[in-house]
């Protein structure tokens, strides 16, 4: 199964600031979280020289596809970004991670999530949507999409008039399967009638928190990923250090979670959703896939930020290979 993931393009850059003087020129709250505008984006810019950063491309659906591809899978992603030099260094850095990159490039800044670390360790993060939000699904050419089987969505994207809907009748027509994951709670809550409208009509997997799914069907999570799975093919209920449920017609399958102590939960859902679909892709059980995204969001959690460390992939391969996924 080849997937191809379509999502936000967004950069995660971390700043270092040596005092909270940027945070005042900037006009941002200490400790907030905001979506920002183009001209307070460019204050960051230009506040941001000098300052230790580290940049890294970002967004859900790049996550999960750059762990997919870590695994081996054939994998594609398509997003929206800008003419600068951040786009420039997200499509490399996609591409070096063995993901397929299918960008659209409008003139301007990209869109960023920025970061700002202050001396005393607090963060203040500032999202700029840009380009990223602006994307249509006349910009996604059908040859793109009958290369791949399966399209990954993240239910962000409900808020863009101009992809959501028209790209899942598009994705339908194609014969291609969809796979969505409900992102936030706050989305759900927010969209709830649209969700229950397009659910049942176009989507074969559908990957959702403990919280996320609550808020779908108003049922707790072991009765919801069963209410689910009666509008689609499976349906994924993660429950953070309780593992995964994973609901089809066949019934409701517990896994349990893996990996120790956690040190940041960021990126934990995206890794399973690349581990579950990386089973799928290579006819493992449903219960053996979960295994495998257990054993990815392990890994993610030890760590700092959405992406499992260079040094790990090994060790995780070797675990796969040993018989996790093997088909019976």
């Amino acid at each position: 199964m080849k997937i191809i993931g379509i999502g936000n393009a967004l950069s995660d850059v971390l700043l270092r600031l040596e005092s909270d003087d940027t945070l005042v020129k900037t006009g941002m709250k200490k400790g907030a979280m905001d979506l920002i505008g183009e001209e307070q984006m460019r204050a960051i810019h230009q506040a941001q020289h000098g300052l230790k950063r580290d940049e890294a491309p970002g967004g859900s659906v790049c996550n999960t596809m750059r762990a997919l591809a870590r695994l081996g899978a054939e994998v594609g992603y398509i997003g929206k970004i800008g003419s600068d030099e951040t786009g420039t260094g997200y499509e490399q850095a996609v591409r070096k991670a063995g993901v397929t990159p299918y960008f659209v490039r409008r003139k301007g800044i990209s869109g960023c999530s920025t970061v700002l670390i202050s001396p005393d360790g607090e963060r203040t993060m500032a999202t700029f949507l840009g380009p990223a939000a602006t994307l249509s699904a006349t910009e996604i050419a059908d040859e793109t999409l009958r290369a791949y089987d399966c399209v990954y969505i993240e239910g962000y994207l409900i808020s863009n008039e101009a992809l959501f809907l028209p790209i899942l009748q598009r994705i339908d027509r194609l014969g291609l399967n969809v796979a969505l994951d409900l992102s936030n709670f706050n989305i759900v809550n927010g969209f709830k009638d649209v969700l229950q409208e397009v659910i049942p009509r176009y989507v074969r997997i559908l990957f959702s928190n403990e919280s996320e799914a609550e808020a779908y069907t108003g049922l707790p999570a072991g009765e919801a990923v069963q209410k689910i799975s009666e509008q689609v093919d499976i349906s994924v209920v993660t429950i953070g250090s309780k593992g995964a449920l994973v609901g089809s017609s066949e019934g409701v399958i517990a896994v349990p979670a893996s990996g120790g102590n956690p040190v940041d939960t960021t990126g934990a859902g995206d890794n399973f959703a690349a581990g579950f679909l990386y089973g799928l892709s290579v006819n493992a059980s449903l219960e053996q896939s979960a295994q495998v995204g257990a054993l990815l969001a392990g890994h993610v959690i030890e760590t700092i930020g959405p992406q499992i460390p260079d040094d790990r992939w090994e060790q995780i391969k070797l675990k796969i290979e040993a018989g996790i996924i093997q088909s019976p």
